[in-house]
């Protein structure tokens, strides 16, 4: 359906009114923007300041094309600070003075931001700068200063990881000698320090360095060991220094460069034949991902930059651009969220007549809510998350970069949570980087130090000895001037030279007077000091590990034995004493022996008294056997028989443990009367303090110091320089003029008893040292290559073979430690067994005494209340003090007695009545001592036998003596099914 001619003209009329009034509309939002000033202060003729005020101007172009809406507009005023200090200065005063812009972006370099910041402050007005990372330029000190950059700061631990990586341990930095350089420096020095890498040496260039200072500092660095470097400083600068490095040869093989973002991200930027220069170089600087905004903005940017300034050929972004871009978006934003009715110009204020031009300028009104306002700002940028804390963007990932071809190739990153990783989405948790190109153009890791190539050797320092010459010795030819350097410690420190993977060359140099060359120029402390002057460049001999030695100097791994002991002359221990049975065990375990036998005796007789003969009969023959078989156990001659399972038990517990104590006896005993016939005239250290006995010590040697500590008087410290003179101190004694004992390391007791151990022998105790090692300057990296290597030949034949070719065999002399005398055996040895004992002997009581208590438990429950403990304790005894004719020991007996009487009744029963099937009766005739006859019996009941306690003894009637009364006797037979056997009781045993 065609739509008629007249409403095809009504709708075009329309329409194109609409557009007018659209247009006109959006004439008029323009028209009432307001604008607010923004002051750039940069180095327009520098490659920073270029970029920095092209990416500002796209950025805010790209803002309020997107943002069309917003009721504020930026005006940018630009200055050129002319690189310089002042200039930058002047910059701003005129931006705050006749502009009063409400916020200043730069300026570029951290040096020119320095005052320009205080004159922020002072206005207070916002300065944000993108290019200024020093951290001597913090936001505690001004609160309107923004750092919308990385703190250098947060670069030094991507850089010490990478040295931590290779195990570098020492690492001069070369820094530009301002606020940039030395800002990093504090950081960069503790960030070394948690790895355990020192600075050896700091180099600062000036700013203004020509090419010869350059060079000259450069020449410096080559004497030295340490070839790791880390470059701080300008690209102008940095640029200057590695085109010298090339030329005088530190851009060869075995040095290593590392650079810092401010160089490494403006690689691109330089001419090629400085990246030529600066081959093998490694770099860290921020990452930043990769996105498609991120690409676009580049390729308008090259191309808008390259129609703005023809001039530049191979013109590229990098991240201080992107940071220029961020900061002018978030001040935009900042502004708008603020709200145009919030900018309120400057104030006045109030000054005198006679004031400065720097006072002059007002303060701003808007300031304070502008700086809240950027703070609180974050958003997606360019460089990734821009988000201010504490006044500056906060750091993120950082990339390492190697200098191979005409840039920069990536070869791993760093996180603060992962380290060093090789890609940033990786899983693998090992830190690694990837192919690395070092100068020189090598693909090994450098070692990072190297003998200086100044042609001097390594000073090695050597000990002049008079004595103990196998350890070092040094003859001097005074034909040719020069010394012969020989010794164990020589060849020891030779063969760890050469299995260095490196040639080291060096020389030996006495420690000599200049007037006796055979006489040694201080102690060992000071030799050892000549290493920290710098004097020496290290010390090899008997050189002892010591604490306060290693305050000044490294030592390497020990190669000798550690400790420092005592020697003593022997004596020959043949006449003994007639006590000396009683030494093998102390008194304490005598005495604890002793009880237990008792103890024991005592508890076999409480298990065998009821049931068994050989346990019963008159109190001072039970008294005696108690002691007589618990000792006749300890030659295993017990002859009475034990019946009980309890006591059969104990024995056979306590014959273990004395078949111990006595073999133990034995062999102690043996010990002392044939092995231990050389012992020690001393074995105490204190005695010989006490008795203030003269000692002998190696001269110059630390003992001196070590005997002091153990409060021996001065005085009575002899110093001796050979094992001979050693010796004959030793054979004089110390009431002679000479020494009752030696002291000194276990090197040298080994080379002294190698010759008179017939004579003498090492005591204990031993005092703690660390051996032999060789002297190093502090933190030398030469140092831990050669403790490595000390390893390496501590572990193989070499040192056996050195140890043969200047001591020997092993000698034959018998082991010291078996000469002297042991100690005595005590309770602790044995307390074990006699605890198994004890526990034992306890606990069979204790069932005997609960089986005994129950079975009379008839006649504890017949007791009267108010019958006393004692009592009790005296009735329970008397029936304990009886036969258990329930035992079976006893039942084989009442067998045997019942058919003999059954057989031949006893003449001296009379007036029997007639046998019962229950009981009878038998009395016994008197014996001719009037006393019970051995067979006369009784058998009475409980009750009976309370009523003969309870009863009360009366004279006998009728006049009757008492060796006229007959006691009764009951025979009965509880055993109704063997009516032939006779039960006999007898009460009195």
């Amino acid at each position: 359906m065609r739509r008629k001619p007249t409403e095809l003209i009504i709708f075009s009329i329309f329409f194109f009114l609409s557009l007018k009034i659209f247009f006109g509309e959006m004439a008029t939002a323009q028209n009432t923007t307001i604008p607010v000033n923004v002051g750039v202060v940069l180095d327009i003729d520098k490659w920073v300041g270029k970029m920095g005020l092209s990416c500002i101007s796209m950025a805010l172009q790209d803002f309020y094309a997107s943002h069309g809406y917003y009721k504020t507009r930026l005006v940018l005023h630009t200055r050129d600070s002319k690189e310089d200090v002042i200039g930058a200065a002047a910059a701003a005063l005129d931006l705050l003075k006749n502009v009063q812009v409400e916020a200043i972006i730069g300026p570029a370099t951290s040096t020119q931001a320095d005052f320009v910041i205080n004159l922020g402050g002072k206005a207070q007005v916002p300065i944000i700068s993108f290019s200024a990372t020093s951290p001597s330029l913090s936001s505690i000190r001004s609160p309107y200063f923004i750092r919308a950059t990385h703190n250098d700061s947060s670069q030094v631990k991507a850089i010490s990881a990478i040295i931590q990586a290779y195990g570098w341990r020492e690492v001069v930095p070369i820094y530009v000698d301002n606020e940039l350089g030395e800002g990093i420096l504090p950081f960069l020095s503790d960030a070394l320090q948690e790895i355990d890498t020192r600075i050896p040496y700091r180099s600062i260039i000036s700013p203004s360095a020509t090419d010869d200072q350059i060079a000259t500092e450069l020449y410096k660095l080559m004497t030295m060991q340490t070839r790791v470097f880390i470059v701080h400083m300008l690209p102008s600068l940095s640029s200057k220094l590695f085109t010298k490095a090339k030329e005088v040869g530190m851009m060869s093989e075995g040095y290593v460069w590392i650079i810092t973002y401010g160089i490494t991200d403006l690689l691109s930027s330089l001419d090629a034949s400085i990246i030529d220069s600066m081959q093998g170089v490694l770099g860290v600087k921020p990452h930043v991902p990769r996105t498609k905004e991120h690409e676009n903005f580049r390729v308008r940017w090259k191309r808008k930059f390259q129609q703005d300034n023809p001039t530049e050929l191979n013109a590229e972004l990098n991240i201080f651009g992107l940071w220029a871009y961020d900061a002018a978006t978030a001040l935009a934003m900042a502004i708008e969220k603020l709200g145009a009715t919030s900018i309120g110009g400057y104030g006045k204020t109030n000054i005198s007549g006679n004031s400065t031009d720097l006072e002059s300028f007002g303060i701003s009104q808007s300031g304070p809510k502008l700086r809240q306002s950027l703070l609180s700002t974050t958003f997606r940028g360019l460089s990734g998350d821009f988000h201010i804390i504490d006044g500056q963007l906060q750091s993120s990932t950082y990339q390492i970069v190697n200098v191979i071809g005409n840039g920069g190739r990536g070869i791993g990153f760093w996180t603060e949570a992962n380290g060093i990783v090789r890609e940033l989405n990786s899983t693998n948790s090992k830190a690694n980087l990837g192919a690395i190109i070092w100068p020189g153009d090598t693909t090994s890791p450098p070692k990072g130090w190297m003998i200086p190539t100044n042609g001097k050797k390594l000073r090695v320092g050597v000990p002049v000895k008079n004595g103990f010459s196998k350890f070092v010795k040094t003859t001097w030819n005074s034909d040719t001037n020069t010394t012969k350097v020989t010794g164990y410690c020589i060849d020891v420190f030779d063969a760890v030279m050469a299995a260095l993977p490196y040639v080291v060359l060096y020389e030996y140099i006495p420690f000599a007077t200049a007037d006796d060359h055979a006489k040694m120029n201080g102690t060992y402390d000071e030799l050892v000091y000549q290493v920290f002057l710098g004097k020496l460049d290290a010390v090899v001999g008997d050189i002892t590990i010591l604490a306060n030695r290693t305050q000044y100097v490294d030592f390497t791994f020990p190669y000798t034995e550690s400790g420092v002991s005592m020697i003593a002359p022997i004596k020959d221990n043949k006449s003994k004493t007639a006590w000396v049975f009683l030494k093998p065990l102390t008194w304490e375990l005598w005495v604890t022996s002793f009880c237990s036998f008792v103890f024991i005796g005592f508890v076999i007789w409480v298990l065998e008294h009821r049931i068994n003969e050989d346990f019963r009969g008159p109190p001072s023959h039970q008294l005696g056997l108690i002691f007589w078989f618990s000792f006749s156990t300890m030659v295993f001659a017990h002859r009475e028989k034990v019946v009980s399972n309890l006591a059969r038990f104990v024995v056979i517990i306590w014959v273990f443990v004395v078949l111990i104590l006595t073999q133990s006896y034995t062999a102690s005993l043996t010990s002392m009367l044939t092995v231990q016939q050389l012992q020690p005239t001393v074995t105490d250290v204190n005695e010989l303090v006490n008795k203030g006995e003269y000692v002998g010590y190696q001269d110059g040697s630390f003992v001196q110091g070590l005997l002091k500590q153990k409060k021996f008087d001065e005085h009575k410290l002899v110093p001796y320089n050979s094992p001979e003179e050693c010796d004959e101190l030793l054979s004089k004694g110390s009431g002679n003029g000479g020494i009752a004992a030696a002291f000194d390391e276990i090197p040298y007791m080994k080379l002294f008893l190698g010759r008179y151990c017939s004579k003498y022998t090492m005591v204990e105790p031993t005092y703690k040292a660390d051996g032999f090692g060789f002297v190093f300057p502090k933190g030398s990296p030469l140092g831990l290559d050669v403790s490595r290597a000390v390893l390496n030949v501590t572990e193989g034949d070499t040192m056996v073979n050195i140890g043969r070719a200047w001591f020997g065999k092993q000698s034959t002399c018998p082991d010291p430690s078996s000469l002297v005398s042991s100690n005595s055996l005590g309770v602790g040895s044995f307390w074990g067994l006699f605890l198994i004992a004890g526990v034992a002997s306890f606990s069979a009581l204790l069932i005997s005494t609960a089986l005994f208590l129950y079975e009379h438990r008839h006649v504890l429950s017949r007791f009267d209340p108010n019958v006393s403990i004692w009592r009790k304790f005296v009735v329970m005894a008397r029936h304990f003090d009886q036969k258990d004719l329930s035992s079976h020991t006893f039942k084989k007996s009442e067998w045997r007695g019942t058919s003999m009487h059954a057989v031949e009744p006893s003449p001296n029963i009379t007036n029997c009545p007639p046998p019962s099937t229950s009981s009878f009766s038998l009395h016994a005739s008197p014996n001719t001592n009037g006393t019970s006859s051995p067979s006369s019996f009784s058998n009475h009941s409980d009750a009976n036998f309370f009523r003969d306690q309870q009863a009360t003894l009366s004279p006998p009637p009728n006049g009757q003596t008492p060796q006229e009364i007959v006691p009764p006797i009951e025979l009965s037979n509880p055993n109704q099914d063997r009516p032939g056997a006779l039960e006999f009781v007898d009460e009195n045993p």
